[in-house]
């Protein structure tokens, strides 16, 4: 055993590995999917060595890591899950000599992806929330529904950066800022774990900083970019959320697959920051080892170097940990300790779920059933899935002033995601990611479209889809402008289809070189701008759309992403006044295609200048959002020093002036006026969500560790240095609302550690 290996393994997981045979010990570091093809979940390269898909009893003679996907591949009612996955775990009992319960795993990215569940909106929308305590919220609703099912581990969250919207799987990730990220995401796993499913961060390291934004694209990052820029989420998901379990990404960084990167999944997991759960592989990223990297020379070759990385458990199936690995092993003895290592922390996790004790698992799986529910969408989890949605929608432009809409206003919906219940939900929502292979079989979750919502709100309703999502059909333009000529308003629901590897606009695999509405979305645009009657842009997408020459012709412009089953509803309720939009954008919105990859997190030569002709401004930038109602700020008092290694302290007070309730972003920014490395130009440090009543006003502190200002030197020595640094409460990214205010940092330079506090603290008073 290393120094890497899991500390403190049980005299009971160090006896049961004494006794097991090779077969044994590679058959817990493998899980099995035994129902792909039968739910049409398909990947490009799903098939790799001809391995998806084996025989249960087979497959499992000696033993089972994981059950892959019970719930979340094909339409099984709760009682049919609960029962399959019953029936697998007593055919372990009965017929494999060790007896280990198989760990059961499941997609929950929008809710757990399971027929019935609630489906909650996609990550991009959490992020306009900035409410760590509604995902939080929601983390729980889907823990609590797993430990119901009997669900050890679920594949979420996803903590990418965004820096290219042009990337398919940008409706999974959160925001382009870690903090964001990172606090959103520890309440999400804190949800999640306090009902004793384990959580999963993916995708470490980088995935999404791929070249072109192209799925599985290399990356070509610095290192200083990927510690200061992608570290963040997973060192606070590790070390302050306590998150079970990590996944690897896809891609290579500088060459080098991190499947095969012993420096980030053994040097950093483990030796920097002491995770001691288990890392799984991504579906088919050790075959991916050989197949697409091509730095291995067979299956078994791929595998002894994940094992050596540190990668633990092979998903979704055994393709290489089998037989591959076991005839590697002939030759290769030097694989063995690997093999132990993974499998200490294997067992060791089981035995915390209480795995190893397989009677205990059966019975009290047999006891749920008794209590499983018909549907997975109780009345407590829509009401989460509600609040997110109205938290999350952004209005980008009500310059005009035509928002709020009276009921009697007479309205024209036109768009192709104004009827459709599918344009509501992620690439990983059970709709999206199953159902769309089981055509006619129906959602059983209940889901108004967003003209449904809109004709329980308005009294005279017409409705034309004017085109698709992407084809170039404009032959519904006539009925669509027709209806547009004789409405009072128009509201154009425009935006994305998700789904998978060219299935939709927008997920994985759906990467797009064009940062225009797809299809002929824009043409239809045009033509109901034409005829004078004021519209609305609606856009529900899955990524930024540069939507700025659009949104300069509609009299308001609203972004909502892919909202959840209760989106309509809350769209609705912001084009009526029903809710006061609070979103705030968690991604800068482009204004065109040509300045990405893009962050706000740039230094100061990333900003329009002189010396280029490319103005890389967005349209709209990171933190904007307006409102219905305004707000003050006053008595602002920020600390003239701090050490390097200690707190700065803000306070102001916020207070609604407008005559209606609101929920206002409080978001602090800070700047680094000099420093051994390009300072960032802005960066946020802290934020929080203030619900205020119309004329009521709170104060607000918070408590900025020094170590927000932290970067990695010139030494890669991650560090706080001395000197001056200026901070100021803004509405957005580039809108100031106080006025800047130097800070003096004290002391020597500050080494920064996993000990170091990473966390704003905020303090709420009257």
């Amino acid at each position: 055993m290393t120094a890497t290996s899991t500390p403190m393994i049980s005299q009971r997981v160090q006896e049961l590995m004494a006794t097991m045979t090779l077969k044994e010990k590679l058959a817990q570091l493998q899980g099995i999917w035994l129902s792909a093809h039968e739910g049409g979940v398909v990947a490009p390269t799903m098939n790799a060595q001809g391995q998806l898909v084996a025989e249960y009893e087979s497959f499992s003679q000696s033993g089972l890591g994981h059950l892959t996907r019970i719930y979340g591949t094909k339409p099984l009612t709760p009682r049919q899950g609960l029962e399959t996955v019953i029936s697998r775990q007593r055919w372990l009992a009965d017929h494999t000599r060790l007896r280990i319960a198989a760990l059961v795993h499941e997609e929950c990215l929008t809710g757990l992806a399971a027929w019935t569940a609630t489906t909650f909106p996609t990550p991009l929308a959490w992020g306009a929330t900035f409410d760590p305590d509604l995902a939080h919220d929601m983390g729980s609703a889907i823990g609590e529904t797993m430990e119901a099912l009997g669900i050890h581990q679920g594949l979420a969250p996803v903590l990418d950066v965004i820096t290219d919207p042009r990337f398919g799987r940008v409706e999974e990730c959160i925001s382009e800022d870690p903090y964001v990220i990172a606090t959103i995401a520890k309440g999400y796993i804190e949800g999640i774990q306090k009902h004793g499913p384990l959580a999963t961060l993916k995708h470490f390291i980088g995935y999404s900083g791929s070249k072109g934004g192209r799925n599985l694209g290399p990356v070509h990052a610095g290192w200083r970019e990927i510690e200061d820029l992608y570290m963040l989420p997973f060192e606070v998901g590790i070390l302050d959320a306590g998150v079970g379990s990590v996944m690897n990404a896809y891609p290579d960084i500088d060459g080098v697959p991190v499947a095969v990167h012993e420096y980030l999944l053994t040097g950093i997991l483990r030796d920097r920051w002491g995770f001691t759960g288990t890392c799984v592989a991504d579906y088919f990223a050790v075959a991916f080892i050989m197949e697409l990297h091509q730095v291995a020379e067979n299956l078994g070759d791929a595998a002894a170097q994940a094992l050596k990385a540190g990668i633990d458990v092979e998903l979704p199936t055994g393709n290489a940990f089998r037989e591959p690995l076991e005839t590697w092993i002939e030759t290769h003895p030097e694989t063995l300790p690997w093999i132990d290592r993974a499998l200490a922390r294997v067992l060791t996790q089981k035995e915390e779920l209480g795995l190893l004790d397989i009677d205990t698992v059966i019975s009290t799986l047999e006891s749920k059933l008794e209590q499983v529910p018909e549907t997975l969408d109780p009345p407590a989890h829509r009401q989460v899935a509600r609040r997110i949605a109205e938290e999350s929608v952004v209005l980008l432009d009500n310059s005009a002033g035509l928002l709020p809409l009276g009921p009697e206003t007479s309205i024209a919906v036109i768009g192709p995601n104004a009827d459709r219940q599918a344009a509501l939900f992620g690439c990983y929502s059970f709709v999206n990611h199953v159902l769309a292979h089981n055509p006619g079989v129906p959602s059983h979750i209940e889901a108004p479209t967003i003209l449904e919502a809109l004709s329980t709100e308005f009294t005279h309703v017409s409705y034309a889809q004017g085109c698709s999502v992407r084809d170039q059909n404009t032959d519904g333009f006539a009925q669509a402008v027709s209806l547009a000529e004789s409405a009072d308003v128009v509201i154009a629901v425009m935006g994305d289809q998700s789904g998978l590897f060219g299935e939709g606009t927008s997920g994985e695999g759906c990467d797009t070189d064009s940062l225009n509405l797809p299809g002929v979305q824009e043409q239809l645009l045009e033509a109901l701008y034409a005829t004078g009657t004021p519209v609305v842009l609606v856009a529900v997408t899955g990524r930024p759309y540069a939507l700025g020459p659009l949104a300069s012709k509609a009299k308001a412009t609203v972004q909502s992403f892919f909202p959840g089953e209760e989106g309509a509803s809350a769209i609705a309720g912001v084009l009526t006044g029903r809710v006061n939009p609070s979103g705030r954008l968690p991604v800068s919105m482009p204004a065109c295609v040509g300045s990405q990859p893009f962050s706000y997190l740039h230094a100061k030569l990333g900003e329009p200048s002189d010396v280029t002709t490319v103005n890389s401004k967005p349209w709209r930038p990171f933190g904007y959002g307006e409102s219905y109602t305004s707000f003050e700020y006053t008595g602002l008092q920020i600390s003239e020093s701090a050490a390097t290694d200690g707190w700065i302290q803000a306070q102001v007070r916020v207070r609604n002036t407008g005559q209606r309730d609101g929920s206002e972003v409080v978001q602090l920014y800070g700047h680094d006026l000099v420093a051994s490395i390009a300072p960032r130009s802005v960066q946020l440090l802290g934020y929080a969500r203030l619900d205020l009543e119309a004329g009521a006003g709170r104060d607000i502190t918070m408590r900025i560790p020094a170590a927000r200002f932290a970067f990695h030197n010139r030494d890669m020595k991650r560090v706080v240095e001395p000197g001056g640094v200026e901070l100021w409460f803004g509405s957005s990214s580039q809108d100031e609302i106080t006025a800047r205010t130097l800070v003096h940092l004290t002391g020597g330079i500050a080494e920064v550690t996993k000990d170091t506090p990473r966390l704003v603290e905020v303090v709420l008073s009257y």
